[in-house]
């Protein structure tokens, strides 16, 4: 039942991803590249916002200077665009999964923090922490919103925020969104000074937590979505065609009139 963020990032790339497609990763790090690597991934380039990561070793990868709320690359640029909890280091989340879905030409992958009843207890409570102050004091004073040492507030998702986004992003093609879940025990108490009896706490009831999160998977804290891309024109919606000469899509009149008129 429990595991590490990062054994979790690893099993959702074998999940979702094929190991000789294209991959642009989104604020990315030294974690990406150790997990792309051990799973035999050899087409990757790396992206942060930081200019300081360019002087790292990044093979057998590539590293690119990119915000990821306005890549510089076009269309359809890599197979998969990948992020791994880095989203709510934006100043813009949404805007970031729409810029990956944009780059993307099969699909897009995240891992994040899911917006559960749990987890708003848990905010509510103290157990965890709603911005991220504990790790810009692990990282040296940076590494918060856009990349500042101002603590970002910490976005957490549902499935159907998910959807209405990237919906409302591209209002013509049906999408397939696909979900996975799993679980790993909260850190941060245990190095708050004023919160280890907290954590002591949340030992003893974790063989509750995990009976509880098998009945009711969405509540665990290891969150990951897979949007997959759209194939135009068969995955349009019936009120949509497909205009060949402007290359985009149109309203298909033809159905309108036969539903209305």
């Amino acid at each position: 039942m429990l595991t590490t963020r990062e054994e979790f990032y690893k099993i959702n790339l074998l999940k979702y991803l094929d190991k000789d497609s294209t991959i642009l990763v989104c604020g990315g790090g030294s974690d990406d590249k150790k997990a792309l690597e051990l799973s035999g991934f050899k087409n990757v380039v790396i992206s942060n916002i930081s200019p300081e990561m360019a002087a790292l070793d990044w093979s057998p990868y590539s590293y690119s200077l990119q915000n990821a709320e306005s890549l510089s690359y076009p269309d359809n640029s890599f197979d998969y665009v990948v992020i791994h909890e880095a989203i709510h280091h934006a100043s813009s989340p949404h805007r970031v999964i729409t810029e990956m879905y944009r780059v993307a030409k099969k699909g897009v992958m995240a891992t994040e923090a899911r917006d559960s009843f749990i987890m708003r207890l848990m905010i509510k409570f103290n157990f965890t922490q709603d911005y991220e102050y504990f790790g810009i004091y692990l990282n040296g004073y940076t590494g918060g919103v856009n990349n500042t040492e101002i603590p970002n507030f910490i976005y957490r998702w549902t499935e159907r925020e998910i959807e209405k986004t990237i919906n409302s992003y591209t209002p013509y093609a049906k999408h397939n969104f696909k979900y996975n879940y799993g679980t790993r025990f909260p850190f941060l108490l245990k190095h708050d000074k004023k919160s280890f009896l907290k954590y002591m706490m949340l030992r003893c009831i974790h063989p509750f937590f995990a009976l509880f999160v098998i009945l009711f998977k969405k509540q665990q804290n290891l969150f990951c979505f897979f949007i997959e891309k759209p194939k135009i024109p068969t995955d349009l919606h019936e009120w949509i065609k497909w205009d060949e000469v402007a290359n985009s899509p149109t309203f298909n009149k033809d159905w309108a009139k036969k539903r209305y008129e």
